[in-house]
């Protein structure tokens, strides 16, 4: 507990709340006649504190960010990927109570698991140290992905699936429009991108670049599931 604190650079009051947030429901199972409650009730806590604060973030610091581009933004930086990120920097999965099935099968590592923990924790901040624990966590750990340049170059997903292909040899990238309609003024276009010849996202905009630009996220966010 010391050493994960030390870590997050948060010391809690109530460790209670620390080691709730650490313990998957498989522990909570097992041990329930011992008292043990699972990270679940946290994780729905945190996902809300998560989204408001960096909505906050992105209202306050990007005032010339359209809202649908804020939407997307704040989907890149709460969504499981990034998260499970986060967990693997603070090595978060040496600390989850698991148990024994979810130890034999891999669980400490699953991204899903390591997501749902990072959320917990930032709800166990959230309530032992207020808001402002919790905004210094998610400005230190996920908002400084925006610039890191390691997770995304934010608003450009057709980039980011480029070089997400470009990892394994042979493999080829193709868009693909499949429909356009309404006034001239108002056009909707529809893409889909293709890897190797098969459908793996679509995507609409009012422009033919923004409908790539959302097949290309749709495509990245099943590839990384």
């Amino acid at each position: 507990m010391t050493k994960l604190e030390e870590r997050i650079g948060y010391q809690f009051r109530n460790r209670t709340l620390l080691e709730t947030a650490l313990t998957h429901s498989s522990f909570a199972n097992e041990n329930r006649n011992k008292g043990a409650v699972s990270n679940e009730r946290l994780e729905f806590l945190g996902d809300s504190v998560l989204g408001v604060l960096v909505a906050q973030y992105l209202y306050t610091h990007c005032t010339e960010m359209p809202e649908g581009e804020m939407t997307r933004l704040r989907a890149e930086l709460v969504c499981e990927y990034a998260l499970a990120s986060v967990a693997q920097e603070l090595s978060l999965g040496e600390y989850l109570r698991l148990g024994r099935g979810e130890e034999h099968t891999g669980g400490r590592t699953r991204r899903s698991i390591q997501a749902d923990a990072v959320e917990a924790l930032l709800a166990a901040m959230y309530l032992d140290g207020g808001a402002e624990a919790a905004r210094e966590f998610v400005r230190k750990y996920v908002l400084v992905k925006m610039n890191s340049g390691r997770e995304m170059r934010v608003g450009d997903y057709k980039t980011q699936l480029q070089e997400l292909v470009q990892q394994h040899s042979g493999q080829t990238l193709g868009y693909e429009l499949l429909s356009e309609s309404g006034p001239d003024h108002n056009k909707v276009f529809t893409s889909q991108v293709l890897l190797n010849g098969k459908p793996i996202g679509k995507g609409s905009g009012h422009t033919k670049k923004e409908a790539e630009q959302a097949a290309a996220r749709e495509a990245l966010a099943a590839l990384r599931a």
